[in-house]
């Protein structure tokens, strides 16, 4: 068989786009929960409320604007927050777990909120009703069989910490964050065992993901809270194995494959060097430990000097991962002069489009190669196992007169790409050991705040507009997910 015994086959789900309960059991507020949703077909990028020193309020765009120094971020009354309800897990936990049973995952990567442990995320004491909705989510998941893969981080930056200690730029959160990994390290040690470090460290750069005021016009702050994280990171990994030595922790990177536009060498050069400050960083600070030659010269052509405490360069050392997951959704191309080419959507980001390839209804580059180029790219640099911790179609579904959703484009899409991840393994020899798409359930979409850019196996009844009544539904492909993890990745005729 292609795939190896015990490959763990699942889905993936962060807590502020799919738990709700937003202030429930003592949850405090993260910066997710200020963030509002979209609307049209293609959502406008999610925005902030937020006050302004002079006490002046004001909205900003989470993509294309910045949050200025000293800005608040805070909950407007009158205004609809989708990720405060989402779909819910909160109160459907059992629910959803049993059909994710019944699809046979045997891993389930889902994230702890913060805020939900540390109210304020940096509180002295955790917060015991969060703690012990999580062990109880926990231990449902082993009654099947179900092996929790747990990020630690996923764009749920406190609050309190993004609006008072400017996020990641501040020691302060990195300090806070220790301590809330020693203590979920320590109340679930024996029931997680599959740890990530930060969701997609390589796109966290703005107020939304870190809490970073002036992350366009302030370099500085952007590059100190880059070395915050990765301190984090290593402060988690060598925490994590020293409360329990049979920890697997792993990095998560969004790892889109790019391409040359051409075979121009200068569109060659303009690829080597995207592809350096866009993923490869992240991965070869995380799996070497260490800063790489080309990002130490640029930030001596920018003049930047990172503020460091003593031991840090030695942590950053100990502290490298023991896998290697990353997202993987689109492809985009490169040039050296992109002036006049047509654009490409993505995660979070934007490329050049790849006129060989398909489009998805949201202008994302629908590419499955250049999944299997990614793992042989990323365990060629590497020689780590790895993940594949999110991969999935965001599409418009409607229900049929029959009642079901019929999402064969969405079946197509995880088709082809089972296909080249066992190209990957079986030709190519690559370490992959398991697959966790994303957004297996119905959740709120990341980048805009809808409900109508539909990722799961699973319907959930909730629109744009906060109404439904949150009932689940097995979508066609809940089937043909369950056909082809049963088999192990064997059965994967459509």
């Amino acid at each position: 068989m292609s795939f190896p015994k015990g490959f763990l086959w699942g889905g993936a789900t962060a807590a502020n786009q799919y738990e709700g309960g937003y202030l429930s059991g003592g949850k405090g507020l993260a910066v997710a929960d200020t963030l509002t949703g979209g609307d049209g077909i293609h959502g406008i990028h999610r925005k902030f409320y937020i006050e302004l020193p002079d006490g002046t309020k004001t909205t900003v765009n989470n993509r294309t604007e910045e949050v200025p120094a000293g800005a608040k971020a805070y909950v407007d009354p009158d205004v609809y927050y989708p990720s405060h309800v989402a779909t819910d897990f909160y109160h459907h936990w059992k629910e959803d777990i049993a059909l994710f049973a019944e699809m046979g995952f045997n891993v389930y990567r889902l994230s702890i909120n913060w805020t939900r442990i540390f109210p304020n995320g940096d509180d002295e004491e955790p917060n015991e009703e969060g703690l012990q909705f999580y062990e109880d989510v926990f231990r449902e998941c082993h009654k099947y069989g179900i092996e929790p893969l747990v990020t630690l981080y996923h764009f749920d930056c406190p609050l309190h910490l993004a609006n008072e200690y400017d996020g990641w730029v501040s020691r302060h959160t990195v300090d806070a964050f220790e301590k809330y990994c020693r203590t979920v390290f320590t109340r679930y040690k024996g029931l997680v065992k599959y740890w990530l470090t930060i969701n997609e460290i390589n796109i966290n750069a703005n107020f939304m993901m870190n809490g970073v005021h002036e992350h366009l016009t302030n370099k500085k702050n952007v590059e100190q809270a880059r070395w915050h994280l990765f301190i984090g990171s290593a402060k988690a990994v060598t925490i994590g194995h020293e409360i329990d030595p049979d920890n697997f922790i792993g990095l998560m990177i969004a790892h889109g494959a790019s391409y040359p536009y051409t075979c121009d060498p200068d569109d060659v050069m303009a690829e080597v060097i995207s592809a350096h400050s866009r993923k490869w960083f992240y991965g070869d600070v995380q799996c070497r430990g260490y800063y790489p030659e080309y990002k130490l010269k640029e930030l001596e052509r920018e003049g930047i000097e990172i503020v460091k405490e003593a031991g840090d360069d030695e942590l950053l050392k100990k502290g490298v991962v023991d896998f290697y997951s990353f997202s993987y959704y689109s492809s985009s191309a490169v040039a050296a002069h992109p002036e006049n080419i047509e654009g490409a959507e993505g995660n979070q980001e934007r490329g050049l489009k790849n006129p060989y390839l398909k489009q998805s209804e949201w202008g994302w580059t629908v590419d499955p190669v250049g999944l299997r180029i990614n793992l042989n790219q990323i365990y060629d640099r590497y020689h780590l196992p790895m993940m594949v911790v999110e991969n999935g179609l965001g599409a418009l579904d409607t229900i049929a007169e029959d009642g079901m959703i019929h999402d064969d484009y969405r079946i197509q899409y995880i088709h082809d790409h089972i296909v080249e991840m066992k190209k990957a393994v079986e030709i190519d020899g690559v370490n992959l050991i398991g697959y966790t798409p994303w957004g297996h359930i119905d959740l709120v979409s990341a980048g805009t705040g809808e409900m109508r850019k539909r990722y799961g196996f699973i319907y959930v009844d909730m629109d744009d507009d906060g109404n439904g009544d949150l009932h689940r539904e097995r979508k066609k492909s809940f089937y043909y997910i369950q056909r082809v993890y049963k088999s192990n990745g064997e059965d994967l005729d459509i």
